[in-house]
């Protein structure tokens, strides 16, 4: 009876020791500290630097806007520029439903500068919810300042829509855990573009590659695979996974000459390129080529550079996959 009675109060003292954790995590997490008192100063040059790399390197507007999934590749919508709302949901292997947040001034309006920067690089949002790192914070963090600056210009310059976006969910027990991952920001500056592979490596890491082109569980990449392919998006009728993109000889790239890698990302940015209509099947894709097709042909070759860098990772993908 003794034993009963201790073993009773270490059970109870082990669970009061999980509920407090869990209402420490649910109610004091995120903290990564205030938002910097920043006002960033709207050049033309920043501007431009920003649009290149919002709709062409970073991609942000490849997530906060509509994209016409009729045609390959689902080309953004023009007229949604950063108004957000796209879902990532349980059918994408995300734990949870996802919303892309509207980023145009419409809804920006009572953000400083400096929460949009804690947001963006942190991923501790203005009323303090930790954003899930589909909005790729972790790696926005690196980033150059400067860079990051030119995109909260841009966004700023952006024609503002109003457009309510539904709150994300997740699913127990990853929002717990989603509230421990927001971390202070550590930017680097932008490599000299004559080290070629330390400047693509910058790149890569600002596109994301690694995000869609590697194994994920629970949203979360899987170690050793990374730039292997294999993420899967479940389509209608089937499942598209990505491609392997390290430059192993028989499953990756290893058989494309940089003339090629480069060609192949600005077939989608020639003028006389038309998108063909092909619906939400196994032949369209979700890599949103229109969108990286319009980085200089400079920066895909430093990107090439630094995937040449990489050891081949011999993972073999079916890329379309019926489903039975």
């Amino acid at each position: 009876m003794k034993k009963l009675k201790v073993f009773a109060i270490v059970l109870g003292l082990v669970a009061l020791a999980v509920l407090s954790g869990g209402l420490y995590v649910n109610i004091a997490l995120p903290n990564v500290g205030p938002a910097p008192a920043l006002k960033v100063e709207r050049t033309p040059e920043r501007i431009s630097r920003g649009k290149y790399l919002a709709n062409h390197v970073a991609a942000c507007m490849d997530c906060h806007s509509s994209r016409n999934w009729e045609q390959y590749s689902g080309p953004m919508i023009s007229e949604t520029l950063g108004s957000g709302g796209e879902l990532f949901d349980e059918q994408m292997g995300f734990p949870g439903k996802i919303y892309a947040s509207n980023i145009t001034p419409a809804a920006l309006a009572s953000w400083t500068d400096g929460e949009v920067l804690k947001a963006i690089t942190t991923g501790e949002s203005k009323d303090h919810r930790a954003l899930f790192p589909v909005m790729a914070y972790p790696r926005f963090g690196k980033m150059d300042q400067e860079d990051l600056y030119s995109i909260i210009a841009y966004i700023r310059s952006l024609k503002p829509i109003n457009k309510d976006i539904e709150h994300t969910v997740l699913n127990f027990p990853v929002n717990l855990i989603n509230k421990t991952l927001p971390e202070k920001a550590s930017s680097q500056k932008i490599p000299s573009q004559t080290d070629t592979v330390k400047y693509g490596a910058y790149l890569v890491n600002a596109a994301g590659c690694v995000d869609c082109h590697s194994k994920s569980d629970k949203g979360k990449i899987i170690e050793g695979s990374e730039f292997g392919g294999g993420m899967e998006f479940k389509l209608p009728g089937g499942t598209l996974t990505s491609p392997n993109i390290t430059m192993h000889q028989s499953n990756g790239l290893g058989s494309w000459k940089k003339e090629v890698f480069i060609a192949k990302f600005k077939h989608y940015a020639d003028s006389n390129y038309k998108s063909e209509k092909v619906g939400m099947t196994l032949q369209n894709t979700v890599m949103p080529w229109t969108m990286y097709a319009g980085m200089t042909e400079n920066d895909l070759a430093a990107i090439y550079a630094y995937l040449n860098s990489l050891k081949p990772n011999p993972n073999k993908v079916l890329v379309r996959r019926l489903d039975k």
